[in-house]
This record gives C-alpha cells, sequence and structure tokens, in this order.
C-alpha cells in the first residue's frame, strides 16, 4: 500500500478514497432513492444530486479563514483519491456536500462526502461510489405525525421590539439595512425522516433549492452561486410580499413590492454587495439594471440574476467566500449590520443564512443561502425565518412576513394539514395541530 499523506491521514484514512462514476438509466425521482434518513440532497425541477453514507467528515473550524481551510482540505483529498469518471461533468466524481455557520466565529461547518451520490441533468444520470459504498434497499417513510410549536428563542412580541430597536439605529445613520432573524421550534410525536419534508419541499416549491445537509434540510430560492467551468451565476432576492387571496390581489401585491421605494432601495444593496464582492474575482459580470418578480407559492421577491465568467483557478468556493454574507441576509454596510446583529438578535443562526451546496473535485458546484429551512435533530426542528429592516419598517409588518417564510416548512412537517393554520400561526407553545 502506498504511504498516504497530508488530510488523509489527518481525517484518519489508511488509504486514498477510490471512486467510480458511471453512466445508468434515468432513476426516476432521485429522491424516492434515498434509502434512510440522514440524507444529502440539492434537488430543482426534479434534477440534481442525492447521496447517502459518509465516505469522509471535515468538520470545519470556526473562524475567517473558513472557506480557504475547506478548500484547502477538500483539494488535497480529492488530488489523492483514485478517480474513475466515465462523465466528467459537474457533479460527477467525488462530491462534497456542506453547509457553513453564517456566523463565520461560531462552530458547526460541516462538509461530508457521501459513500453513494446518485444524480441526473440535462437528460443524463450517473452514479458515484466510494469503496464499498452501494445503492441500498429503500425503507419506509414514516410521517413525523402531531406538530406542536413552541417559542425559539424571543416570543413574537420580544422580537417586534428587537425590530424596533434595529429601526431606531438605522434612523440614527448608523446603517442603511439590517437582517434580523427569528426562529421557532418544533416537536414531533415520532422521529423527524428528512425523507418526507424533502419530497413536500420539492413538489410544493420545484423552483426553489430543495437541499439536505447533516439535519439542515430546506428549499432556498435563493441561488448564491453555480459554478460551471469558468461561468458563474447568481440569483440576488430581497424585497418580500405575501402571496395575494385571489389573481387580482397577487398581482396587486406584486405591483406594490416592485413600486415600493423601501423595497427596491433594500433590493439595490443586495444586488451592490453581489456586485462588489464578484467584480475583483470576474473577467466580465452582467449584472441587470431593473429586477424582476419571482412568485413562489408562499410569498413574492424582487430578483435580480446576475452572470459572469471568473479568472482561471477559482473554485466554488472562493466565490462563496467573497459573497458571504450578502446584504440579502446581513444587512449594508455588512459589517455595521453584523455588529447590531450579534447585539440585539438574541440568538445563534446556526447554519441558518449561510452557504449550502455542493462542490465536486474540479471546483464546480452550485451554492445556495440556507432560507426557509430547518434544523431537524430526532423528533425537534428549529424553524428559522429572516426579514429585512428598513428605516420605515414597522414591526407587525415584519412579524407577518416572517409568519408568512416560516410556511414553507410548516407545510413541509405538516403536508396539508399546514393549510387549516390561521395567519397569526404558529406563535407560543400552546400552538399545535
Amino acid at each position: 500500500m502506498n504511504k498516504v499523506s497530508g488530510v488523509s491521514v489527518a481525517l484518519g484514512l489508511t488509504r486514498p478514497l477510490l471512486v467510480r462514476t458511471v453512466p445508468v438509466a434515468d432513476p426516476g425521482d432521485l429522491l424516492a432513492r434515498l434509502p434512510q434518513s440522514p440524507a444529502f440532497a440539492w434537488i430543482r425541477h426534479g434534477e440534481g444530486l442525492v447521496g447517502w453514507g459518509e465516505a469522509v467528515r471535515l468538520e470545519v473550524p470556526p473562524g475567517q479563514d473558513a472557506f480557504a481551510w475547506a478548500r484547502a482540505r477538500l483539494a488535497t483529498l480529492f488530488a489523492e483519491a483514485r478517480i474513475e469518471d466515465e462523465l466528467r461533468v459537474p457533479g460527477s466524481g467525488p462530491v462534497a456536500f456542506g453547509s457553513f455557520t453564517f456566523d463565520p466565529r461560531r462552530p458547526g461547518s460541516v462538509l461530508v462526502v457521501p459513500e453513494v451520490v446518485l444524480a441526473k441533468r440535462d437528460g443524463r444520470a450517473w452514479l458515484t461510489t466510494i469503496g464499498g459504498g452501494s445503492p441500498s434497499a429503500v425503507t419506509p417513510r414514516v410521517d413525523p405525525g402531531r406538530i406542536r410549536y413552541e417559542d425559539g428563542s424571543l416570543t413574537a412580541a420580544e422580537w417586534g421590539e428587537r425590530v424596533a430597536r434595529a429601526v431606531a439605529h438605522i434612523r440614527s445613520g448608523r446603517l442603511e439595512k439590517v437582517v434580523l432573524a427569528r426562529d421557532l421550534v418544533a416537536r414531533a410525536d415520532r422521529l423527524i425522516d428528512v425523507r418526507v419534508l424533502l419530497d413536500r419541499l420539492a413538489r410544493r416549491y420545484p423552483d426553489c433549492y430543495t437541499f439536505s445537509c447533516d439535519g439542515l434540510v430546506g428549499s432556498t430560492p435563493e441561488l448564491l452561486v453555480r459554478h460551471t467551468g469558468s461561468r458563474i451565476e447568481s440569483l440576488v432576492l430581497a424585497g418580500t410580499t405575501q402571496r395575494g387571496a385571489d389573481a387580482a390581489e397577487d398581482a396587486a401585491r406584486g405591483a406594490a413590492l416592485f413600486a415600493s421605494r423601501k423595497d427596491r432601495h433594500e433590493h439595490a444593496c443586495a444586488v451592490a454587495s453581489v456586485r462588489e464582492a464578484l467584480a475583483p474575482l470576474c473577467s466580465w459580470l452582467q449584472v441587470p439594471d431593473e429586477p424582476e418578480l419571482l412568485v413562489l407559492p408562499n410569498v413574492q421577491h424582487l430578483a435580480s440574476p446576475i452572470t459572469g465568467r471568473l479568472a482561471d483557478g477559482a473554485s466554488v468556493l472562493d466565490v462563496v467566500a467573497a459573497m458571504h454574507p450578502t446584504a440579502a441576509v446581513g444587512g449594508t454596510p455588512t459589517g455595521t449590520a453584523l455588529e447590531l446583529i450579534r447585539e440585539i438578535e438574541g440568538m445563534d443562526r446556526g447554519r441558518y443564512a449561510g452557504p449550502v451546496g455542493w462542490i465536486d473535485a474540479r471546483g464546480d458546484g452550485e451554492w445556495g443561502i440556507a432560507l426557509r429551512c430547518a434544523a431537524v435533530s430526532g423528533n425537534r426542528a428549529r424553524l428559522f425565518a429572516g426579514c429585512g429592516i428598513m428605516g420605515d419598517s414597522d414591526p407587525e409588518a415584519e412579524l407577518a412576513e416572517a409568519r408568512a417564510k416560516f410556511r414553507a416548512m410548516r407545510y413541509a412537517l405538516e403536508g396539508d394539514a399546514a393549510e387549516a393554520g390561521t395567519p397569526g400561526e404558529p406563535d407560543g407553545a400552546a400552538t399545535a395541530v
């Protein structure tokens, strides 16, 4: 056996990874092929990647160099691997799924190379196995049963008071915008099978990126970056309104959002932060002059798609490192907003609003911002929602927006029963369905 050095020894591996990717027939519904929980997933419109088993797990140390550390470890790991890849397309060969904490100073960031990855895209499908990993028989999915909600770190009233404090800081001239997040705890009768949540999310929100990584499950509308060769794509979302009760109200809400001075300014701040982050990495960058309206089942967003071409040698993690956190999840100016979040938000976001996605051995990958998500452990799920606070923000309106954003994960947990909830739910320990 050859001597193995570098990261393999540090990880306790006795030999390089043996990776094989082969083309397969269309597997149909990728999520239906997941044999068990926990599971890894990145799905949009039925295409993407799913994985299971853990060939390698990297616990990323907290600190400002977390992304550089992750890229270096993965580069060494993949360089040492023995790879047989008959396709050599983005997502073939060894793939690491990852999610990072919102605050780089907090622990919890992780990268996992699954033993098995099943993928399909653009009319092609493939299976990647590492070592002895192989497809497994699918075990039955179990519904979580009755869901009870209780307050997270703050009650609704307490969070509304934090919004008012943030508005005061903005009006004083300290900053232009800050994003404040809320959490809510859900407890189920049975252990939560993330495959049930993934299936519901993917069917309900096909335009979003449905993801699962080490217990973090959700369906994010926000693509941080897609890296394919030297081309990158990003989708900036900032500015939100609820859906209307009928087509006329829906159109009116969308028009009001598009005309809203507050929301347009919030969106412009987010676009500017992405442009500033990407420009040094790109030989060219295309940013639209006007946002478009992205309509989802629960909310409407102002959206700006951005494309560019990277300088040679940049990995998708280099782009993620440059972009996170964007103004859409932090605020403007970002440094000042992060200070205020630490001062008044009243909770640890964990991996909520942090980057989540995948990277392959060529540096290609797709990463989103972990929004409309929950951290699942056993029969407990911690749900998250966030709102962009501006100088004219109203606490009650922001509470309503946060409740609308909770609905995605409520539906994932409860299914159709979530539709019976009243608009004010779910706040308070007495709420149950």
